[in-house]
Formats: C-alpha cells, sequence, structure tokens
C-alpha cells in the first residue's frame, strides 16, 4: 500500500519518437547515418547495423523504413513470412538477427532458413535487406554456413558508444517521451554522474520518472541526487 504522501505509480507504456528529425547526430553515430543514407546503393542490397543495446539500431531502421518503405520485424517473426508473398524487390529491416542462437535448436534453424530465402529473394529481386545486431554479423553464432557467409559480407554500419553530447541528447528524449519536463542544467548533472550508456539512460529516467510520480516531486536535481544515491 502507498504511503501517505505517495501515488500509486502505474506501469503505461511510453511511445518513443523514431522520426529522422528525433535522430541526433554526434561522432558516435554520424559515420553509420552516412552509410545508411546511401540507401538504394548498397552493395548486394544489404546492410548490418550494429551497436550496443539501446543505441539508436531501431530507430535508424525507422528512418531507413519511412524513406523506403521498409517492413520492420523482430528477428524471432522470421518463420512466420510466407516467402511465395513476399515481393522480390521489397524493403525488409530484421531486427536483433543476432539473438538467433538463443530461440532454441528447432526456432533457430526454422528462423535461419527463413532469413536465408529471404535474403536470396531480395537480392536475386532487386530489393534490400537490413539486419540489426549487438555485434558484425561475422561474429554471430549462426548455425547455417551459408546465411553466415552471405550476412558476413555485408557491410556494416557500427553505432558507436555515446559521447556527451549524443547521451545529453538521448536523455531528453527521453523525457520528451515519457512527456516530462526538465532544465537543461539537471540533463548536463546526470551525465556527469550516470552509468555511461543508454540502457543505464533508458532506466534512469524511468526510475527518475517513476520516483516523481510516487512521491508526488518534480524532477530536479535533488530527487535526481537521491535515486542516483539509491543506484549506489
Amino acid at each position: 500500500m502507498a504511503r501517505r504522501g505517495q501515488q500509486l505509480v502505474l506501469d503505461l507504456a511510453t511511445r518513443p519518437a523514431l522520426g529522422r528529425a528525433d535522430f541526433f547526430v554526434s561522432p558516435a553515430n554520424r559515420l553509420a547515418l552516412a552509410q545508411l543514407d546511401t540507401w538504394p546503393d548498397w552493395p548486394e542490397g544489404r546492410l548490418a547495423v550494429t551497436g550496443p543495446a539501446g543505441s539508436g539500431k531501431t530507430h535508424l531502421a525507422h528512418v531507413w523504413a519511412a524513406g523506403s518503405g521498409a517492413r520492420i520485424l523482430p528477428a524471432r517473426d522470421l518463420p512466420a513470412i510466407d516467402l511465395a508473398r513476399l515481393p522480390a524487390n521489397a524493403a525488409l529491416a530484421v531486427e536483433d538477427a543476432d539473438r538467433l542462437a538463443g530461440l532454441g535448436p528447432a526456432p533457430r534453424r526454422e528462423a535461419e532458413e527463413a532469413l536465408f530465402h529471404i535474403a536470396n529473394r531480395l537480392a536475386a529481386g532487386g530489393g534490400w535487406l537490413m539486419v540489426s545486431g549487438r555485434r558484425a554479423p561475422a561474429q554471430w553464432d549462426l548455425a547455417l554456413p551459408d546465411l553466415a557467409s552471405r550476412l558476413g559480407a555485408a557491410p556494416v554500419a557500427r553505432l558507436e558508444p555515446p559521447d556527451d553530447a549524443l547521451l545529453a541528447a538521448v536523455l531528453v528524449k527521453l523525457f520528451t517521451d515519457r512527456q516530462l519536463p526538465v532544465a537543461p542544467d539537471l540533463v548536463s548533472y546526470l551525465v556527469a554522474r550516470m552509468d555511461r550508456s543508454f540502457v543505464a539512460a533508458e532506466s534512469l529516467v524511468a526510475r527518475l520518472d517513476a520516483a516523481g510520480l510516487e512521491r508526488r516531486r518534480r524532477i530536479t536535481r535533488s530527487l535526481a541526487a537521491e535515486i542516483l544515491r539509491e543506484r549506489g
């Protein structure tokens, strides 16, 4: 039961802004965005987007989809694709393709075979395939050698860990996605003290949002200091 002065916190989903105008460009992602923008002239119609969790891979996929009409699909859903109904000149983004090894033997085999046939169909028909993962495809644990060979030859657009400017922009975006107004000095305060990763930024903003609601307080440096101390 909530104590007096506290508010019940509901775990409501937020809707992130994933347009191109919402993608903050910094030295950490500038080269990856430039590679994305070479579409439709990707070598053999393929591109692998890689980077740490939360680094913007999904955002880049949505940026590309907005311009290309691409369909975005989680890798685990690959077996559900009806290959006969997939246009040979389609554009498809497959997210988290590096995690197929964790699906279990049968689902992994089905997903890898589906991705192999999709890659071949799109290559033959002049379509385009984007795959994403935390590391380059050459480092993925793929059981199907022909699939490993095809994806391993794809150009890699690498999203690097965030610099200060990018981390600040990510924090602002995460607060904005939750419709939380924050002062610039609070963002600078957080950047100087938080763990330096995109995952940490997402976690910190979620904790600040929950704490502000629970304690019925604005998100200030004082509240941020409390939350950061609780983390340690």
